[in-house]
């Protein structure tokens, strides 16, 4: 599936640099890709809605991976404030969403994002379940 390549290579990127002792601003990694999600009139359809979604997931992943390459209270603090945004970002998505397949996983998504923020270590969580919380998605986007 094309979305979960895409996807995945933030995750990679995060993987690596969790790895790795590198200090960078945060925000200062550009997004390489920009999932803009269909014009207004496909609100609310899936293919828009997925697109949404996965445009939350990846430049999420890349706020992530700036943090997780941190330590201490403010890389912690803005992991937990990242994962919040995005768990908030897919909820607002799924206002605009029909299918109720859809909308259980989008509801699912939300809720290990929040949770992932809510754990004592959200790097544990962003170096695991993260990596496959996209998958959701699976057989409810094209």
């Amino acid at each position: 599936m094309r979305h979960r390549r895409l996807a995945a290579l933030p995750l990679l990127l995060a993987a690596f640099l969790a790895g790795c002792e590198v200090e960078l601003p945060a925000g200062s990694i550009p997004a390489p890709i920009s999932i803009a999600p269909a014009p207004s009139a496909s609100v609310g359809q899936p293919k828009y809605v997925c697109s949404a979604v996965y445009k939350t997931l990846t430049e999420g992943a890349l706020r992530l991976a700036t943090y997780a390459a941190g330590s201490g209270d403010d890389a912690t603090a803005g992991m937990r404030q990242t994962l919040t945004d995005m768990a908030a970002q897919v909820e607002e998505e799924r206002t605009r969403a029909t299918d109720i397949g859809l909308l259980d996983a989008m509801q699912k998504i939300s809720q290990e994002l929040a949770a992932g923020a809510a754990r004592p270590d959200p790097k544990a969580y962003i170096n695991g379940d993260f990596q496959t919380v996209g998958q959701k998605l699976d057989g409810h986007c094209e």
